[in-house]
């Protein structure tokens, strides 16, 4: 009996009444059929355009019989890593191995391989030669170029040369997937598809390539990292489907790889239509006796509202792989959604989120993105919000009143967070009220990254003072309203042009905060970001100015300590950072210092304000006292 899921074996496609499949859709995640997911709005686009697609999730790549489950596609294979970059998902900053992997049943790790869309697209390349193989996901659109890879610390050249595939779909793919489908389709060669928006293809002749801006060559690239950075903003300054050029990337002088301009951006039909295919919603069942799928739980009862974000934070890959324009669903489509969810019987009331990569983001930054796009060398937010910003949030405030009053429906919570410098620059306090008395369960977290100006300049944010005014308005909104909720700021040790002075400068901002941050984020170089250029080249792209790099371990080290110096375990590297920084004056018994100064080996860890030590001998204390009163 069907499912109403794709076929993800021979037996599935036949009880379909298939003889073959159009498609083999190749995952590195296992199939969840939810549009939370890469793999799951891509095949059902396809679907719905009449192709059949099966899929192969987490195939055996050590087993070449493992790609074979529906022989040989009549058009080609789509591979992608699933919705994490593989190596961002095996491993953590520090580049040891995760434990879980949530996008695997039961959570386990270790099946899908490392460097998955290689690896996949060379195991196709093996059984079959001559068949279509279309690269897609993050993985494949963060390294559709030449790009710096953390894990190897080196620069690595496209993936399209070493995995063996034809074409990579970069991007939001549904555009480009439906019209290479369609090509295919038609009888046009997969060496003949160099005219589909949103892909990038290898040729060994540039005849067909009339207007394209030719980067720098890869070997010049890996000799030279400032030319890597040149060649960089060039790439980020061409991720606007309104105006964006063609880049070629020379590997040699006969070979190039050939990035075409962006897809445009859906329109709001498009994406509703997108969100409106008859997804299952959950994993498929054959993952039941393995625990399902540990991701669904955390979108399961969400709702993506929009794509894309203008926020432009310079550690964040968004502006190379959805872009900077903002598409949004309809409160039409969101509303029929929600009602669906309120039916489930697992639903208890509570909508987890509205949003997207940025929640309160409900329309392009500015009425000229309309017709001309973003602009290519200004940023909408930084250093301070464009005169052009169209600062408002009425339509953000609307959608969430009527999904408030859906019945079945308790609470909708924001979670996706909230640009607080865009929020700052709408004049109308009308959701700043909203959201604290609506849509906090307790705590908001914010993302204001550090406190150093120096930093936050290399990190695209805003200067500190406007998240302090922030700061104090959300307090000010949350006592008129006489409730009693915190902020949670997320901050970030490590980044570029941060020194030990400016982690110094972060950790007297969590003293004065009065608590210490449980989980803390090191920066993670992660491919195609501005970050990460500067991170590997030790210069700015945006201007080619010298920049800052903490790289040694032991450093980054300290750095992260500093965030979390109360913690007994990292009085030593704390006490060292100081030195480094100066700042001996933060060790001592005053309120404003950080730890204790060290007298003698029984006092081996006596940081300042840590009570553990105190909060033993009152369990004691307890643990006494309950044995008294049972006697």
């Amino acid at each position: 009996m069907n499912s109403g899921f794709l076929p993800v074996c021979r037996r599935e496609m036949e009880e379909r009444g298939w003889e073959y499949v159009d498609f083999v859709y190749v995952s590195g995640d296992a199939y969840v059929d939810h549009p939370s997911f890469g793999h799951a709005i891509i095949t059902r686009v396809l679907e719905a355009h009449g192709y059949r697609v099966g899929i192969i999730a987490q195939p055996n790549w050590r087993d070449k019989a493992s790609i074979t489950e529906f022989g040989e596609p009549r058009l080609g294979f789509l591979v992608s890593a699933g919705n994490m970059d593989s190596m961002v998902n095996h491993y953590s900053v520090s580049k040891k191995r995760r434990r879980t992997d949530a996008f695997t049943p039961g959570g386990v790790t270790g099946k899908r391989p490392d460097y998955a869309v290689i690896v996949y697209g060379n195991l196709i390349r093996q059984v079959y030669k001559k068949t279509p193989v279309i690269l897609g996901g993050i993985e494949a659109s963060l390294r559709r170029l030449a790009h710096y890879d953390y894990w190897s610390d080196r620069l690595r050249r496209s993936v399209l040369l070493d995995s063996g595939a034809d074409m990579i779909s970069y991007g939001m793919g549904e555009r480009s997937i439906v019209e290479i489908a369609d090509a295919l389709d038609s009888g046009i060669a997969i060496s003949d598809l160099t005219f589909v928006s949103g892909t990038v293809y290898k040729t060994r002749d540039l005849d067909s390539v009339y207007d394209g801006v030719m980067l720098p060559g890869y070997e010049e690239m890996k000799e030279e990292p400032r030319i890597y950075a040149q060649s960089f903003y060039t790439q980020y300054c061409n991720t606007d489907a309104f105006s964006a050029k063609r880049l070629i990337e020379p590997y040699g002088e006969h070979l190039f790889v050939v990035q075409n301009m962006p897809s445009l951006p859906l329109s709001q039909e498009e994406m509703d239509q997108v969100y409106s295919y008859p997804y299952m919603r959950t994993y498929h069942p054959s993952y039941e006796k393995e625990g399902g799928v540990p991701a669904i739980s955390e979108v399961k009862f969400s709702l993506v509202s929009n794509r894309g974000c203008f926020g432009g934070c310079n550690f964040c890959a968004l502006t190379f792989h959805q872009g900077r324009f903002l598409q949004t669903r309809s409160h039409e489509s969101l509303i029929e959604e929600a009602k669906g969810l309120a039916k489930a019987s697992d639903f208890k009331g509570y909508i987890h989120d509205v949003g997207g990569p940025t929640a309160n983001f409900r329309h392009p930054s500015c009425d000229k993105q309309l017709s001309l796009g973003v602009c290519k060398e200004r940023q909408c937010l930084f250093p301070k919000p464009c005169p052009n910003l169209k600062a408002e949030h009425k339509d953000y405030v609307e959608l969430l009143q009527k999904l408030r009053k859906l019945p079945g429906v308790k609470k909708v919570f924001i979670r996706s967070g909230i640009r607080f410098d865009y929020l700052m620059a709408d004049r109308d306090d009308t959701f700043f009220y909203e959201l604290c008395k609506h849509h906090v369960s307790g705590q908001l977290k914010v993302a204001p990254e550090h406190v150093s100006d120096v930093v936050l300049q290399k990190m695209g944010k805003p200067a500190g003072e406007v998240y302090h005014a922030f700061e104090k308005k959300y307090q000010a909104i949350n006592k008129k309203l006489d409730k009693r909720q915190y902020l949670v700021p997320y901050l970030m040790s490590s980044h570029p042009g941060s020194t030990m002075k400016e982690a110094v400068k972060l950790a007297e901002f969590i003293r004065d905060l009065g608590y210490m941050p449980e989980q803390v984020q090191d920066f993670y170089p992660t491919p195609s970001t501005i970050s990460t250029c500067m991170y590997y080249t030790g210069v700015d792209p945006r201007d080619m100015t010298p920049v800052y790099v903490p790289k040694n371990p032991h450093e980054k080290a300290m750095q992260r300590a500093l965030i979390q110096y109360r913690a007994p375990k990292n009085y030593e590297l704390v006490n060292e950072a100081l030195k480094i920084a100066g700042r001996m004056d933060l060790v001592g018994y005053d309120s404003h210092c950080l730890i204790r100064p060290k007298h003698k080996k029984a006092d081996k860890y006596p940081n300042h304000g840590d009570t553990n030590k105190l909060e033993k001998k009152k369990k004691t204390i307890r643990n006494i006292h309950k044995k008294k009163v049972k006697k």
